[in-house]
C-alpha cells in the first residue's frame, strides 16, 4: 500500500509539473538564477583564494645590512634564523651579488649606471632572503629581527640591519585577505536576497497550480485522501523544477567556464576557471542539487500547507 501510493503521488507530481508548464517554467528560471548565483559565488571563492595562496608565495621577507656589516657576522644571523621553527629557507646574498643584480637589472638603463659608477664605490649591502613555512608565520620572525638580541649584533656589539622589508608586505596580504572576506559576504548575502526571492516566487506559483487544480483536490479530500497525499504530487513537482534548474545550472557553467578559460583566461593569472570546475564538480553538484531539492520541496510545502489551511 505504501509503495502504491508513493508511486500515485510522484505520478501526479510529475503530472502536475508538464501539465503546468507555465507556472514551472516560471519555478525554474526563478530558481536557475538563484542557483547561478550560488555556483558563481563558489567558483568566485575558488578563484580568490588561488589569488591569494599565489601572492602568499611570492611574499617574503628581506632583511638588509649596512654596508659596513661583516659577512662573518651577517652569516651568524642566518645561522640563527635557519634555527628558528618557522622558518624555511635562508638565502644570503652578498655585496658583490647584490651589486651584480642591481646591474642586470638596470642595463638598458644608462643614467642610472652613470650614477653608480660615480659613486665609486658599491652602495649596496648584504641582505638576507627568509621564506616562511606559512605565511601567518613572518610576523614572528620579523619581531625576532626587530628585537635586541645578541645574535643580530655584530662582534663589536653594533646594529647591523638596516631595515626589514615586512611592513609593506603585510599590508598586500592584509589588504587581499580584506577583498577576499568582503567579496565572500556579497556572495553569501547574493545567495541568500536570491533564495528568498526564489522560495517566494515558487511558493506563489506553486499558490497558482494548486488554485488550478482546487477542484481536484476538493475531490480527493471529500473521498477520504491525508494531507500528505495531496501534498505529495506538488511537492514532487517543486523537486522536479529545483532538478532541472541545476542541470541547467550545471550545463551552463561548463560551457560558460570553458569559453572563459579559451577567451578570457590570460586575465586570471594561471587561474583555469574550466579545471577548477571539472575538479570540483562533484561537491558543486552536491551543493547545487541539494539546494534545489531543498528550494522546491520547502517552497511546495509551504504553498500547499497554507492552501490547506485556508
Amino acid at each position: 500500500m505504501f509503495w502504491m501510493n508513493t508511486k500515485r503521488i510522484f505520478r501526479s507530481g510529475f503530472q502536475n509539473f508538464f501539465r503546468n508548464g507555465f507556472v514551472s517554467i516560471s519555478s525554474v528560471l526563478v530558481m536557475t538564477i538563484t542557483l547561478f548565483i550560488i555556483t558563481s559565488t563558489m567558483v568566485l571563492g575558488g578563484f580568490l583564494n588561488y589569488s591569494l595562496a599565489k601572492v602568499k608565495d611570492k611574499v617574503d621577507v628581506t632583511v638588509y645590512f649596512v654596508t659596513t656589516a661583516n659577512e662573518t657576522d651577517i652569516l651568524a644571523v642566518q645561522k640563527s634564523l635557519e634555527a628558528l621553527p618557522e622558518v624555511e629557507t635562508v638565502t644570503y646574498t652578498s655585496r658583490d651579488q647584490a651589486l651584480a643584480n642591481f646591474e642586470q637589472k638596470h642595463q638598458n638603463d644608462s643614467l642610472t649606471l652613470a650614477a653608480l659608477d660615480e659613486l665609486g664605490s658599491n652602495p649596496l649591502g648584504a641582505s638576507l632572503n627568509i621564506k616562511a613555512k606559512d605565511p601567518s608565520q613572518y610576523g614572528g620572525i620579523a619581531d625576532f629581527l626587530s628585537g635586541n638580541s645578541n645574535e643580530l649584533l655584530s662582534s663589536a656589539g653594533s646594529k647591523i640591519i638596516d631595515t626589514i622589508n615586512y611592513s609593506q608586505n603585510k599590508v598586500v596580504i592584509d589588504r587581499l585577505n580584506n577583498i577576499i572576506v568582503s567579496a565572500n559576504m556579497l556572495g553569501l548575502w547574493l545567495a541568500i536576497l536570491f533564495i528568498i526571492i526564489s522560495v517566494v516566487v515558487t511558493f506563489n506559483t506553486i499558490r497558482l497550480a494548486i488554485f488550478m487544480a482546487k477542484d481536484e483536490i476538493s475531490v480527493m479530500r471529500l473521498v477520504g485522501a491525508s494531507n500528505k497525499y495531496v501534498k505529495g504530487p506538488f511537492v514532487v513537482s517543486g523537486i522536479s523544477c529545483g532538478l532541472i534548474s541545476s542541470f541547467l545550472v550545471l550545463v551552463l557553467f561548463a560551457i560558460i567556464t570553458f569559453s572563459i578559460n579559451r577567451y578570457y583566461g590570460v586575465y586570471f593569472v594561471g587561474f583555469d576557471v574550466f579545471q577548477y570546475y571539472m575538479d570540483n564538480f562533484f561537491k558543486i553538484l552536491g551543493v547545487v542539487c541539494g539546494s534545489a531539492i531543498v528550494l522546491g520541496a520547502i517552497s511546495s510545502y509551504l504553498a500547499v500547507r497554507k492552501y490547506l489551511k485556508d
